[in-house]
């Protein structure tokens, strides 16, 4: 009898090193992103939230490196240049206020101080007060919208009540009559530095409420959700529930408040100093500059331009960074 022309050939075992590709391949395929990345991921793809991130970024380098830049620069803030104004009509000399290689933004009117060191340390002035008080807000915001909205009953109504109170204060007026009693030296703080201390509590202490509302609802609706039953009927206690339940799923509308509230402090500083109850001089302020300007708006533009722009650029650039970041955390947008 003779054998077959074709045998059947068994098929050769696959290799550790194919078993290991396709394992591999399998797990990259299924794998997962957490919601910081897919975050992350919606937050590339927004030109302009980029766009306004990399200005505030910008924003918060220059402010800290402000002695250096003016350093290297050779202007000093304060420095008078009496030599750049006309001694006749108060106003630079030169066009566009005064704007030289040595000045590049040009000089004030009357005193001939430079105009971009004034910028520069101005926005410390700015930020720092947007960016405080907004800290203080949401620490009183989230930690009595959450106890507002967690344990309910009297506890919500007196917090409920403290913020329709607050909400219906008028804290520009408050601010004023405020600053314009306070002692220069407070807490071992002198001068401006008393009144930007000031601000920043008194912005941040009117500023909760809104962060507050914003918590005390989210927790409303996330004390009946199954993980946090589920918790309960394990004997998690009420901080546990608080702090390991409940806080990590509030962060996403916190971040969200805490962006849209820092250039409306920016704007309400801003205004103080405007009106003259900020930072005192010599301190630079842009609120105190675009005041300083409204005498030379004709003879001079620039001098109210420059702080102008400063500050739309300023909160333009918050403004679009959060609402890129408000689509990203938010699990219903589509891109």
């Amino acid at each position: 009898m003779t054998a077959p022309l074709h045998e059947p050939t068994a098929e050769a075992a696959p290799s550790a090193a194919e078993e290991a590709a396709v394992a591999t391949g399998g797990a990259k395929a299924v794998q997962g992103r957490s919601l910081g990345r897919i975050a992350w991921e919606r937050l590339k793809r927004d030109k302009l939230a980029l766009t306004g991130g990399i200005v505030v970024l910008l924003l918060v380098v220059v402010s800290l490196l402000a002695p250096v830049i003016t350093g290297l620069l050779d202007q000093d803030p304060n420095e008078y240049h009496e030599n750049l104004i006309d001694p006749l009509f108060g106003t630079p000399t030169g066009s566009l206020g005064g704007i030289s290689g040595e000045h590049l933004l040009g000089v004030e009117p009357v005193n001939g101080r430079d105009i971009f060191a004034r910028i520069l340390f101005g926005a410390r002035i700015s930020l720092l007060v947007g960016f405080a008080s907004a800290v203080v807000a949401v620490v009183l915001g989230t930690v009595l919208g959450i106890l507002a909205g967690f344990f309910g009953g009297w506890i919500d109504s007196v917090i409920s009540r403290v913020m329709d109170g607050l909400l219906a204060f008028p804290q520009l007026l408050f601010i004023i009559a405020l600053v314009s009693v306070m002692p220069n030296d407070l807490l071992g703080l002198t001068g401006s530095s008393v009144r930007v201390f000031v601000m920043i509590l008194v912005i941040g202490f009117f500023g909760w409420p809104y962060i507050g509302r914003v918590v005390r609802g989210q927790t409303l609706s996330l004390r009946e959700r199954e993980y946090v039953e589920a918790a309960r009927s394990l004997g998690a206690g009420r901080l546990y529930i608080l702090f390991k339940e409940l806080l990590p799923n509030l962060v996403a509308p916190i971040v969200v408040y805490t962006t849209m509230m820092i250039p409306t402090n920016i704007l309400t500083e801003a205004a103080l100093s405007f009106l003259g109850v900020g930072v005192k001089p010599p301190t630079a302020s842009w609120g105190q500059m675009l005041s300083s300007a409204i005498d030379y708006y004709e003879s001079d533009p620039m001098y109210m331009v420059v702080p102008g722009v400063a500050i739309f650029i300023t909160v333009l650039a918050f403004n679009l960074f959060g609402d890129g970041v408000r689509d990203a955390l938010d699990p219903k947008a589509s891109r």
